[in-house]
């Protein structure tokens, strides 16, 4: 099965990161951070009524993958037409060298890298959006946005979040930094 979905691009994020690598690897641990998302004028009058929302669901289309050596041929180096691996190591597990297969990892190595962030809304106007959160590219095209609804997004209890359970992650972590090795407890004074 082949099915093509047509994605309009509604905006565009700014940010001050132009590196993958540099950039933090999840809104929800970079809340210090401000961006602004400029809406396409064809799609600003969906904006009314966002304001009266703090949180929002940024749905985004990273353009400028990690792999720049994506062929455009088949059977290149990431599998089958050059698509992602199906099991690959997520930026959080480098380290370890861990493998996980893509559906078990939020990077944005995939099938369709389609991002997903959710972001603190500060003020929105009629055609952007000043938000706290940031987690992507300058420049990364925005496909979705969609108001965060504690009764509908928040699920009961304490869900279990597999690996990712098992780490702990620092305010506003990188790629880059999950490259260098861990501080062991012999480097301590």
């Amino acid at each position: 099965m082949h099915v093509t979905v047509p994605l309009p691009v509604i905006g565009v994020v700014r940010t001050a990161h132009a590196e993958l690598e540099s950039t933090p690897i999840q809104a929800g641990i970079n809340r210090a951070e401000h961006g602004t998302i400029e809406i396409a004028e064809p799609y600003r009058e969906g904006l009314e009524g966002l304001e009266d929302f703090d949180y929002a669901w940024l749905l985004t289309w990273p353009d400028r993958p990690d792999r720049p050596d994506k062929p455009d041929k088949p059977d290149g180096p990431d599998g089958p037409d050059g698509d992602p691996p199906l099991r690959q190591v997520p930026f959080l597990l480098r380290r370890q060298q861990r493998r996980m297969g893509v559906f078990a990892t939020r990077g944005p190595r995939r099938i369709n890298p389609i991002g997903l962030s959710l972001i603190q809304l500060l003020q929105v106007t009629g055609q952007t959006i000043l938000f706290a959160g940031v987690d992507v590219i300058d420049g990364t095209p925005v496909v979705d946005l969609k108001p965060y609804v504690t009764r509908f997004d928040r699920p009961p209890g304490e869900p279990r979040c597999g690996w990712l359970d098992q780490l702990t992650i620092a305010e506003g972590t990188t790629p880059a930094q999950l490259t260098q090795p861990a501080p062991s407890d012999t480097d301590m004074p």
